[in-house]
């Protein structure tokens, strides 16, 4: 057995004290985007720091909480914060609570996120659907020895957004009369943002929003078999010829005025999962 398996079966162990219904659907919850906690029918809440080798939460709105219970229909397990790289952890601890919840049955995730608008026919508060993304973090989750248990040595990435959940999602946003986007996530390690340089680089290779987050989540769910969805919410306008200084309280501000339209989204999706 690997050292990441003893670790996956030790916090394993504890969660099992809590719950032992198997859960097909996982959530990742961004930066200001906690509030769909409030919709889940919550069986039970677990701290990070009591689950053994789950990183903290350092950032402010990351709440450092994993939750269980149901949405739409399904069975959940949400994280109520995520981890990032620029906070000194290595990409195996950033995705370790993925790791984790393919042995909780989770088939599907669902992952949100902060951005920085890069297209310019995005505005702050705009929903985008992630269709694909570039990974500039500079490092990747599965560098090191391979877990064939999880997943092949070089998984294929050639649809690293489920396109069929994409398109529910769509559809969802039609019938609700939200507007969505669909586009592509560049990540970078920050935490600073961006110069005025770096966003017409960034823009250069295709990217439509820049974050700081969700590409190694999406990575390791890959390679483990999991389809993903996942939603940015367009925080601030990185529009490097009119660009404005701003402050983690104008993002939060920003992301939670879009909350609710997130919220319906990803719920209405989910109860629309076979």
């Amino acid at each position: 057995m690997s050292e990441l398996q003893k670790k996956i079966n030790e916090t394993l162990s504890v969660i099992r004290k809590h719950t032992k219904d198997d859960y097909t659907v996982g959530i990742v919850l961004g930066t200001g985007l906690g509030g769909l906690v409030k919709d889940i029918e919550i069986k039970c809440v677990i701290d990070y720091s009591e689950l053994p080798h789950f990183p903290v939460s350092t950032v402010e709105s990351h709440q450092g909480k994993l939750i269980f219970g149901a949405l739409g229909g399904k069975n959940v397990v949400a994280m109520q914060g995520r981890f990032h790289y620029y906070e000194g952890y290595t990409m195996q601890q950033i995705t370790y609570p993925i790791r984790v919840m393919k042995y909780l049955g989770v088939e599907t995730l669902l992952v949100s996120n902060a951005c920085g608008g890069l297209n310019p026919i995005y505005r702050r508060g705009d929903i985008m659907v992630m269709l694909d993304h570039i990974n500039f973090l500079g490092d990747n989750p599965l560098i090191g020895p391979n877990e064939d248990d999880l997943g092949p040595r070089f998984p294929d990435m050639s649809e690293p957004y489920a396109y069929d959940l994409i398109a529910l999602a769509e559809q969802v946003a039609l019938e609700n009369q939200v507007k969505l986007h669909k586009g592509v996530y560049i990540a970078v390690s920050g935490p600073n943002l961006e110069t005025r340089a770096e966003y017409r680089f960034l823009r250069a290779t295709g990217a439509d929003v820049v974050g700081m987050s969700t590409i190694p989540e999406n990575i390791v769910a890959n390679h483990q078999g999991m389809k993903v969805l996942g939603f940015s919410i367009i925080t601030d306008e990185c529009f490097p010829d009119s660009l404005k200084a701003v402050s983690l309280e104008e993002v939060i501000e920003a992301a939670m005025s879009a909350e609710p339209k997130m919220t319906l989204l990803m719920k209405e999706t989910i109860k629309r999962i076979p």
